[in-house]
């Protein structure tokens, strides 16, 4: 399908109204496991793939010195749109959490012919903004650095992967509302001096990988919401992939090349289809990208559902509050 060969993750029966969920980094189709039963049980087939770069899936290069256009988000959309032609299904809802976000957001601004509805979770869909050029020199003067574009660089994958069970266990802790830092706020404006004001997973110090980065975060304790028996499920999976092919999708969306070409084909286009968010009231996701949570609602979704900030989870949502999350999928997936 599209070059690939698919591996994906079903409940519930075929002939029920589909649910296409695309996860984030570093996740996987299995991050949708704890809703995944609920939305079966209310009369869903519910449909999560491994992604382009990620898990099981097979067919994508995961060197870094490889053909970044298959990791645009525009072929994301038709790695969707032709695992959806491969399962017989016509028009599908589609939820995407983190990166899947913009992948699902993109399905619905460009193929709403194949989409019912979108649910954008953890990272909002504002458009594509018009940003300073030199913010990574001003971070940089501050001893900062953005993560988006540390993921992009060619080091990046080596830090990852020098102990992923230990990486992850730290980076998940981290972005969850068990830290007790993540208290967020909108930023005024897409600047050094706002960004510096985001927590260190997101705008680093500028001497450190994102290993070392989590490292002083870690719990000292199990989570309540990740076993170690899940966590490692995780830890083997990006054993044994690395974690460039999720990195490459940092890549193209660093690239002027690569973005100048999905702000070409989105061009002024809105999603006019039933649209949702969600995320964790402690999520700094919402937040990381000053303005593009209220464009999102106020520009960009003409058929806006509603916002809601779950209490008690932070950046995965859908692993830390499963049950309200389901129930929000759920409600909206039915009036729509």
């Amino acid at each position: 399908m599209n070059g690939l060969r698919t591996h994906v993750l079903e409940a519930g029966e075929a002939g029920r109204p589909a649910v296409l969920l695309l996860h984030g980094f570093p996740e996987l189709a299995y991050s949708w496991r704890k809703v995944m039963p609920a939305l079966a049980a209310a009369g869903f087939h519910v449909i999560a793939p491994d992604q382009r770069g990620y898990g099981e899936t097979t067919g994508w290069d995961n060197r870094y010195d490889t053909d970044l256009e298959a990791f645009r988000v525009l072929n994301l959309v038709e790695d969707a749109a032709a695992l959806i032609a491969r399962l017989g299904l016509s028009r599908v809802h589609v939820a995407g959490h983190d990166f899947g976000s913009p992948v699902a957001g993109c399905c619905a601004l460009l193929k709403p012919n194949l989409f019912r509805s979108v649910v954008l979770m953890s990272a909002p869909v504002g458009g594509v903004p018009v940003r300073s050029s030199h913010v990574h020199e001003e971070l940089a003067a501050l001893g900062r650095k953005h993560y988006q574009w540390y993921y992009s660089t060619r080091e990046a994958d080596a830090n990852l992967s020098r102990a992923p069970a230990t990486f992850l266990r730290a980076y998940y802790h981290y972005k969850s509302a068990d830290w007790p830092g993540n208290k967020p706020f909108p930023l005024k404006e897409w600047s050094a001096s706002e960004l510096a004001k985001l927590p260190t997973y997101y705008v680093m110090d500028l001497d450190k990988g994102m290993a070392e980065t989590v490292a002083p975060h870690a719990p000292a304790n199990g989570s309540r919401w990740l076993t170690d028996a899940e966590l490692g499920f995780y830890a083997e999976s990006y054993e044994r992939t690395g974690f460039q092919g999720g990195l490459n999708w940092y890549r193209c969306a660093t690239s002027p090349q690569h973005a100048a070409a999905v702000g070409a084909a989105v061009g002024g286009r809105t999603i006019d289809m039933p649209s949702m968010f969600i995320a964790g009231t402690a999520d700094w996701g919402v937040y990381q990208k000053p303005g593009e949570f209220e464009r999102m609602q106020k520009s960009i979704c003409t058929d806006f559902r509603g916002a809601h900030l779950v209490p008690g989870a932070g950046h995965w949502v859908q692993q830390e509050q499963p049950e309200r999350t389901a129930e929000l999928l759920i409600d909206f997936l039915r009036a729509t």
